[in-house]
This record gives structure tokens, C-alpha cells and sequence, in this order.
């Protein structure tokens, strides 16, 4: 399949699954794995259900599918394409559920002072890390600058009647990319799914975004585990209890390119329009929903450690970051997050 959203592959993914099935097992535990998005997903049911396993994943498959239809930039005639692809100024018409993921990133959008910027696919492009084909050197001033001209969230408005929703742009070359939501999304997705099948005990995963509710196959909450910053796939930062809530990870140490020794991060920051290079690494939210969580994460993720933390605090987030120094890694955390923490 196509890969979907590239800035967050599944090698770039903070979070491992620690979903416990062993002899021991109380209860009988459902496990469904796909593709999609550019990066893989995960069901975990604990109990039974209605329908059997293939009937359930054939439903979680055409979820997914819809969703890649509707926010895809990897697909040319997605909804998302059409509307990059049109120079008119003229309202489109958009898919309720990408309605609602243009209005949290709005909201986030002006949280973080322009932190995360839907509208940064210009940029994204610009530097390899967008559907095109990726770059081997960095661009030069003016071509940032010219992609720059291109962007703005307040250059995107959503327009909402009894009739539908629509999105409007007021500059022809703008692109939207919502492959920072788009993992988030499609957790909140399945987590609908879960509910109106009525499955109380799951976990299910998008990427690096999470979400569980209930108990595990050994009727204990479900955990997952943050990953270190490191090539190691299995070294665990922290460990949290969701009780019931959602989260999301987002790192820049996997997804980049190098240039004469200097790194570049798939990481934009629109300010300056080039990749972050800060030392924090990581950045993880815990939400309500992993929609939230998802694109609050990268807004983070482009501040830096120290802006991002206040931010934090100021809004009462829950948040985890770690960041590079001399001596290796350290974290810190805000009070919200820690109530989440497995001791």
C-alpha cells in the first residue's frame, strides 16, 4: 500500500504495545494488525464479540480506507488532493470527519502561537518529506522563503452550515498537510468503531498514537510503554496506565537526512520554515482524544523543551519529553502526566 503520511513512519513511532496474553490468560484476547497510513495498526479486544475476527478487520480495513480517501496526500484524488490541487478561492466542500481534524488543528494552531501549522506543506515538500520524491540536499533561503508566502493558517478558513462543510483558502499555491493528525484520527476512528459494537475492553493503535479502555486478557489495565529516543526498539523510557484517556508520541531522531554531517528532522518549524534544531527528541501528550493528543505533540515537538513545557503547564496538558544532552537523555514531565505514570 501506498505510504500515507510520511512524517511519522512506523520507524518513527515513540510507543510499544504492552498488551499481556500469556498462560495465564483469564479471558480470551482478539489481536487484528494491518496497514495503513504509511505506518501500522493494532486491535486488541479482550472478550468476546458478535462477529468473528475477518468480519471485524474487513470493517477496520474500509475505516481506514475511507479515512485515507478523505486526508491523503499520497492519493491524488483523495479529498485532501483535490482541494491542494484547485487554485480557486472558491469554498470546497469537505468530509465531516475532516471537518473536525481542520478545527482541532485550528485550535491547536493558535494554542502553540503557530507551532503546528497544517498549512506547512510547502515546506514539508520543500524538503523531502512529503508525497514527492525525498531530497538529498537542503534547499536554499529563497526557496524556503517562497514556500513560505504559501502558507499561514490564517490564510484557511472552515465554513460550517446545515448544509455541510466547506474549506476555503485565499492563496492559490497553498497545501494542506494533515499527516500530523492523521494517526490521532484514525485511532479516534476505531475507537467509535469499538463503541458502536459495543467493546468495552480494547486497545488499538494508529503509529504512535494510542488508545485504550477496559482490561487486558489477564483483567489488568491495558499499559503502554515510551520508547526511548534510541535505534532500539524495545528500550522503554516510561511506562502509563491511559485509564481510558488517549496518546501520542512524536519524535524527530528517525525520520530525516543528513548533509555534510548536520542532520535534518521531518520536524518543520514554520517560523523559519526549516527543520528543528533544538534538543528535544521527543514529545509525548496524553488527551481525551488521540485526535488531541496528536496534534499537540507536534506543536510541542517544534517549540523546544523549554517553551513547550510552559505551554504545557500553562494549558494543563499532560506531557512527557525527553530531550538529547551531553551526557545522553532526561526527561521531564508536567504534574498532569504523572498521574499517569506507572511506578
Amino acid at each position: 500500500m501506498v505510504h500515507t503520511f510520511a512524517k511519522r513512519l512506523l520507524l518513527a513511532a515513540a510507543l510499544t504495545l504492552l498488551a499481556a496474553c500469556n498462560d495465564t490468560t483469564t479471558r480470551p484476547q482478539i489481536d487484528i494488525e494491518g496497514k495503513t497510513m504509511g505506518t501500522f495498526y493494532s486491535v486488541k479486544i479482550s472478550g468476546e464479540i458478535e462477529q468473528n475476527k475477518q468480519q471485524l478487520q474487513q470493517e477496520i480495513d474500509a475505516l481506514l480506507e475511507q479515512a485515507n480517501d478523505d486526508i491523503s496526500t499520497y492519493r491524488p484524488n483523495s479529498v485532501l488532493s483535490r482541494f491542494n490541487q484547485t487554485h480557486s478561492s472558491e469554498p470546497q466542500p469537505i468530509p465531516r470527519g475532516m471537518a473536525d481534524i481542520i478545527l482541532m488543528a485550528q485550535r491547536i494552531g493558535r494554542d502553540t502561537h503557530g507551532a503546528m501549522d497544517i498549512t506547512v506543506g510547502p515546506l514539508v515538500n520543500l524538503w523531502g518529506f512529503g508525497p514527492d520524491k525525498r531530497v538529498v540536499k537542503a534547499p536554499q533561503q529563497p526557496q524556503i522563503d517562497a514556500a513560505k508566502r504559501n502558507s499561514g493558517l490564517q490564510h484557511l478558513k472552515l465554513l460550517s452550515d446545515n448544509r455541510g462543510e466547506w474549506l476555503q483558502k485565499d492563496l492559490p499555491q497553498m497545501y494542506v498537510d494533515l499527516s500530523t493528525l492523521g494517526e490521532g484520527y484514525g485511532v479516534d476512528q476505531l475507537v467509535r468503531l469499538m463503541a458502536r459494537k459495543g467493546i468495552t475492553n480494547y486497545l488499538v493503535s494508529v503509529g504512535g498514537a494510542v488508545s485504550s479502555r477496559g482490561v487486558n486478557g489477564q483483567g489488568k489495565p491495558w499499559r503502554v510503554a515510551i520508547q526511548k529516543p534510541t535505534d532500539r526498539e524495545n528500550a522503554v523510557q516510561a511506562m502509563v496506565d491511559l485509564q481510558g484517556y488517549s496518546i501520542s508520541t512524536s519524535g524527530s531522531y528517525r525520520n530525516y537526512f543528513e548533509q555534510d554531517g548536520q542532520r535534518y528532522s521531518h520536524v518543520i518549524d514554520p517560523a523559519t520554515g526549516r527543520p528543528i534544531n533544538h534538543r528535544l527528541v521527543s514529545a509525548t501528550v496524553i488527551a481525551p482524544t488521540a485526535l488531541e493528543a496528536d496534534g499537540w505533540d507536534t506543536g510541542l515537538m517544534v517549540l523546544g523543551t523549554e517553551k513547550a513545557l510552559k505551554l504545557a503547564e500553562e494549558q494543563g496538558l499532560a506531557v512527557y519529553l525527553i530531550s538529547k544532552t551531553d551526557d545522553g537523555f532526561s526527561a521531564v514531565m508536567t504534574p498532569q502526566f504523572k498521574a499517569f505514570l506507572v511506578q
